[in-house]
């Protein structure tokens, strides 16, 4: 029976930057996975872009390339597979290929796979009868097309098949479905039909229970307590059978955790529907999925079934919804959570008094019981609270006179302000989210392969 391993160290773009090479030093992987784009993520990325059409994509996609080029080097069955390339996975390649020729790996094969990004393309399928009608209203995306700021659809793991097929070792994907990571390796390397439902549908569950990385290791875990081993946290693992069969782990000796309870807890992490997990590449159902601990560290995962995928892709848009800042203030001493009330409510006033009140204002009082409210008891006799109040509007000009009645607190509002040093907050800009989809048959990936060197040279 046939197996490879693929394991992920990165759940996210900021996500730790030695997991990379951690992993592969331990984890005697035959792929790689890098999951770095939440929903917004691309519309910084877009940003980037247009300030710099040599940016867009994260930049810890390059420097982890970098870390990983001794593995790359003596790990010849070793490949990495990432949506790091963002907004553009051209430029990324670009970039990971000088970072690889420095390495002395100037022959090693790059691929860029695209096709994800429909911003260039949204007036064209706008015009050939695209809605873009929102997830929950159904409204059309209508006036709104003029303003998005970007807009990608969740392409599966056709891309990253077919640059595994032209013998890629490095695979750079824009926005792919987080599993299409896992589930793309698994269909070239195991020589599974893109139509074996079943087997599409294990690889998705294992795909989703690394994805997140070390959320299933122990990290962010309900169960935490202080014999839970942080430090030196284990990065998952997940070791797949031809045959479908799917077991869960992590590198001997490293922190973290992996049982039932651990796993089933990033099984059911983000998913809606248990019966119907939908993703590009299969119709997933996890509700009939057992967990069974079958040595340290190790959990079998079975009974995923699944069906054919979605006539339609996800599409992720975003666009500019004003501006956004937040600032903070340490209150102590006693009666600090009315003391701290008090200054939120001094700054709501000033502010009302100069005609600068921002559209949205949120006051919190952070060991109060503000951020958990209804789900523990209160506690207003805390002698030391966070002041947080944010604030968003159209205008930046109104949020940079609102960040500025942070400071005067020091001196003219109730004793027990401190933690005011640093510089003042800075209003960023704010993107709302468009849920959508598109029909299949109107994207493609698109895939672009060369070595190191030649990327370098482009």
């Amino acid at each position: 029976m046939k197996r490879i391993r693929v394991g992920n160290a990165a759940g996210f773009w900021g996500d730790n930057l030695d997991a990379p090479r951690r992993l592969v030093e331990r984890g005697e992987l035959d792929f790689l996975t890098l999951e770095y784009l939440a929903e917004l993520t691309l519309s910084i990325l877009a940003g980037q872009r247009r300030r710099n059409p040599a940016l867009g994509f994260v930049p810890d996609t390059v420097s982890s390339l970098a870390s990983l080029a001794p593995a790359l080097r003596s790990q010849s069955q070793l490949h990495v597979v990432t949506n790091g390339g963002g907004m553009n996975p051209t430029g990324c390649a670009q970039a990971a290929g000088n970072a690889l020729v420095d390495a002395g790996l100037a022959d090693l094969k790059i691929a860029a796979v695209a096709g994800d990004d429909l911003l260039p393309r949204l007036v064209e399928l706008t015009a050939g009868g695209e809605r873009f009608a929102h997830f929950d209203s159904d409204a059309p995306l209508g006036e709104l097309e003029s303003q998005v700021a970007s807009a990608n659809a969740y392409l599966g793991a056709e891309g990253i098949v077919a640059a595994l097929a032209l013998g890629a070792r490095v695979v750079l994907t824009g926005r792919v479905a987080d599993a299409s990571l896992t589930v793309g390796p698994a269909i070239h390397a195991l020589g599974w039909s893109p139509t074996d439902w079943n087997r599409l549908a294990a690889a998705t569950v294992a795909g989703h229970l690394i994805e997140c990385g070390a959320q299933v290791t122990g990290g962010m875990f309900s169960g935490w307590a202080p014999d839970l081993v942080l430090r030196n946290l284990g990065y998952p693992i997940a070791e797949i059978a031809d045959s479908g069969e799917v077991w869960i782990t992590k590198p001997p000796g490293t922190g973290g955790r992996i049982d039932e309870a651990t796993v089933a807890e990033q099984l059911v992490y983000e998913i809606g529907d248990p019966a119907h997990y939908l993703t590009p590449d299969v119709d997933a159902n996890f509700s009939q999925v057992t967990l069974t601990m079958v040595g340290p560290d190790r959990v079998e995962v079975a009974n995923a079934t699944g069906g054919p995928p979605p006539a339609t892709f996800k599409v992720s848009m975003t666009y500019p919804a004003g501006f956004r800042a937040t600032g903070t203030l340490v209150i102590c001493g006693q009666n600090a959570v009315l003391k701290a009330r008090t200054c939120g409510e001094l700054i709501r006033s000033r502010l009302a008094e100069a005609g600068e009140v921002p559209q949205r204002l949120d006051v919190e009082i952070l060991g109060s019981g503000d951020a958990l409210g209804g789900v523990l008891p209160r506690a207003d006799d805390a002698r030391e609270v966070v002041l947080r109040v944010s604030a968003a509007d159209p205008s930046r000009e109104r949020l940079e006179r609102f960040v500025r009645e942070f400071s005067p607190l020091v001196g003219s509002g109730p004793p027990g302000v401190t933690g005011y040093t640093g510089p003042r907050p800075a209003p960023y800009p704010l993107f709302a989210y468009w849920p959508t989809r598109i029909a299949r048959e109107r994207v493609e990936p698109v895939v672009e392969i060369r070595t190191a060197r030649e990327w370098a040279g482009s």
